[in-house]
């Protein structure tokens, strides 16, 4: 292989590939990036086997080959090089690549490139929706941050991805709360298609979409194990989780006994300032919510967490509340979560008592659902 390509365009293609690098493995190879020439261009990738992200990049092709090249001392040794053109070949000899820029240059032993592993690829036979890319990014945003942590269940580590008529729905859980986002498909599609999808991946694509704008294809391989997209000159794949997601419309109350509108800017500040405390008591906040006495004024949450040795926390934040009284817990943290990525400057609660399930949406929005269970404490 013998190339030359700019430093700046070859820095941020390895850049986009490196969240896929493998951070411990067995496999020395997936701690290297793959750079093949392909078609004139250079196509570089990386792979953990969860994900692989492949990127292509304009480049001045002298000489077929291909080589992977450990990915962190790959990124630094470029990061380093000034602007400009970057010259690079292989040494056959020992297997090693050399990078030139001007005067500096620098020799890097690879792994064989027969060793990597096949990246799979948009074909004509996968299954294939179009989406808004800055649709899905959104989608992603508010969802992804719900689904478990670890991998103890997996399913839950994922976000079942359904694509339906001309709807596409995320949702995630935890088995304490539930994130589900509806959105209008670029084309309706035949029958119903379940996915899981690994939460990390998602966000790796989120990632990857950035300022992108225009339409998106996300494909699901004949197997149904991956599903894949291209974003411009790139291509993210990733597994798909086996299992059966939790029953959304069974988990999503119907109806509110008691309904408030509030700023949602004022309730985060609220909830974050209790959270403060909250935190030595297993993240409990409590909120009392008061109609108002009339229909001219205004209803009231009280947010309020206690610690025994660092103090309280009690703020107030008006609010248009319909239907009865209700005191309720709920995990800090899980409330700051939801309010945080929301954009709206009205938010809406429904809750159904102390002890179901409550929920919060943008105002004026149902596309949008976020289901936290409450938290039981002494006194309730």
């Amino acid at each position: 292989m013998r190339l030359s390509c700019l430093q700046e365009n070859l820095q941020r293609a390895l850049g986009r590939v490196s969240r896929a690098v493998a951070s411990r493995t067995a496999l020395p190879v997936l701690s290297n990036v793959l750079l093949a020439t392909d078609e004139g261009r250079l196509r570089i990738a990386a792979t953990n086997l969860e994900i692989g992200v492949t990127t292509w990049i304009e480049a001045d092709i002298q000489e077929e080959g291909r080589i992977t090249i450990d990915a962190r001392l790959l990124n630094e040794f470029v990061n380093t090089l000034p602007p400009g053109s970057v010259e690079l070949s292989i040494e056959s000899a020992r297997l090693a690549l050399l990078l030139q820029s001007g005067r500096d240059k620098g020799s890097i032993n690879g792994i064989d490139a027969e060793d990597f592993p096949v990246i799979a690829t948009i074909t004509d036979d996968s299954t294939v929706f179009e989406v808004d890319a800055q649709q899905i990014r959104e989608l992603i945003s508010l969802v992804e941050f719900a689904a478990a942590s670890d991998d103890s269940r997996p399913v839950l580590a994922g976000v079942l991805t359904r694509f339906e008529q001309d709807q596409i729905m995320l949702a995630s859980a935890d088995g304490f709360r539930m994130a589900v986002n509806e959105a209008t498909l670029g084309a309706p599609v035949e029958g119903r298609h379940d996915i899981i999808v690994p939460a990390r991946s998602y966000r790796e694509l989120a990632r990857i979409i950035g300022d992108f704008d225009g339409k998106l294809r996300l494909a699901i391989t004949p197997n149904r194990s991956q599903i894949m997209a291209r974003v411009g000159d790139t291509e993210w794949v990733s597994r798909l989780i086996d299992g059966t997601f939790p029953d959304v419309k069974q988990i999503v109350p119907k109806e509110f006994v008691t309904r408030l509108d509030l700023n949602r800017e004022a309730l985060l500040n609220a909830v974050r300032r209790a959270s403060y405390f909250a935190r030595e008591n297993n993240d409990v906040v409590r909120l009392v919510i008061a109609p108002g006495e009339d229909d001219l004024t205004p209803g009231s949450v009280e947010v309020s967490a206690n610690a025994a040795e660092r103090g309280n926390s009690h703020s107030f934040v008006d609010a248009s509340v319909s239907g009865t009284e209700v005191q309720i817990a709920f995990n800090g943290r899980y409330l700051a979560d939801v309010l945080s990525v929301l954009k709206n400057g009205q938010v809406t609660l429904g809750l159904n008592g102390t002890t179901q399930a409550g929920i919060v949406r943008p105002s004026g929005s149902e596309s949008y659902t976020h289901v936290i269970m409450p938290m039981v404490i002494g006194g309730q």
